[in-house]
């Protein structure tokens, strides 16, 4: 069975608080990875420094950069799936040419490690 979710055209949503920033439009996956369109909203720019940090420390493979960029955004930020619930544990990454990858599972990490 197709996982709704992952469904080409499917839209999940990126929020700060209770405002909306960002929708995303799935376009494939590779799992585990999603791909997708961003659509920016009013609210993206504050964060747009913050995945262009995480995206310069994952080219350089500098990886204790790397997860600090993805505390500080899963700290300020959260995914919702396409029927509005939230995504408990993601990393997110937005490139310049506005599309987004991400790995989400339906669990925290912590949760999921114990």
């Amino acid at each position: 069975m197709t996982n709704p979710n992952l469904t080409t055209g499917s839209i999940w949503r990126l929020h700060h608080g209770d405002q909306e920033i960002a929708r995303l439009t799935v376009t494939g996956t590779d799992m585990p990875w999603t791909h997708a369109d961003v659509e920016t909203l009013s609210g993206f720019e504050e964060f747009r420094p913050l995945f262009a940090e995480q995206e310069r420390a994952v080219e350089e493979e500098d990886w204790e950069q790397a997860d600090a960029c993805y505390a500080r955004i899963r700290s300020a930020l959260t995914m919702m799936f396409p029927d509005g619930s939230p995504v408990p544990e993601f990393m997110l990454h937005v490139h310049d040419d506005g599309t987004a990858g991400w790995r989400w599972h339906d669990e925290p990490f912590d949760a999921a490690n114990q």
